[in-house]
């Protein structure tokens, strides 16, 4: 596997007077212009998801909102990253928080929902749920309504040769717990990765 550098990342702004601060991640200097504004175009699109998601949770007033990102894999030609908008108006309770992430081929400005990971027709839902299984009891995690499976495209992203498959709020887990996260390393997964696929890459050696 030939070496390749991590991409350039700009920050990307989006305010308003009203309290709004937002900042988003851009990809930069990728040979193939298309493909960099397809990545940049996914993620602004997800940044607006986020925003308007939390405005229908804005019901009162002096609403705040605001945005960061997170680099979570930037090498090999994989990116994946992680978004989050939290947001509160009077009134509310507390203010809430929703995260979600974005996995790339930055070659090809594939984006890899967690299915894509793994070969078809392969178990991975099931080994998955149970990795969870184990590190709930093992951390005594509170759960609302039990747990038995992850969905089939639950949320994820992939940090140093592990996924990390998460929950959004009140998903799994009261609201005190945050946002469980479940890492798993990728070389028990590796029988049932996808061939070539980003497990495949992140888990060879360095050459």
């Amino acid at each position: 596997m030939a070496f390749q550098l991590p991409v350039t990342i700009h920050t990307g702004a989006i305010s308003s007077p009203a309290g709004t601060t937002i900042d988003y991640p851009q990809v930069a200097g990728l040979p193939d212009r298309g493909v960099q504004q397809h990545v940049n175009r996914t993620i602004l699109n997800m940044v607006y998801y986020l925003q308007q998601a939390q405005q229908k949770v804005q019901t009162g007033t002096h609403m705040q909102m605001t945005g960061h990102y997170e680099i979570k894999t930037n090498e090999r030609g994989i990116l994946s990253l992680l978004l989050s908008n939290y947001a509160y108006s009077e009134h509310m309770a507390h203010g809430f928080t929703i995260v979600k992430s974005l996995t790339f081929d930055v070659a090809t400005g594939k984006l890899y929902n967690l299915s894509d990971l793994f070969k078809p027709g392969s178990d991975y839902v099931s080994v998955l749920s149970g990795q969870i299984q184990a590190q709930i009891k093992q951390r005594e995690l509170p759960l609302l309504n039990g747990f038995t499976a992850i969905k089939p495209n639950q949320d994820y992203y992939l940090a140093d040769k592990s996924i990390i498959v998460y929950f959004q709020l009140y998903e799994i887990t009261p609201y005190y717990v945050g946002f469980p996260m479940f890492p798993i390393s990728i070389y028990p997964l590796l029988p049932i990765a996808a061939p070539e696929g980003p497990l495949d890459t992140l888990s060879a050696d360095i050459v």
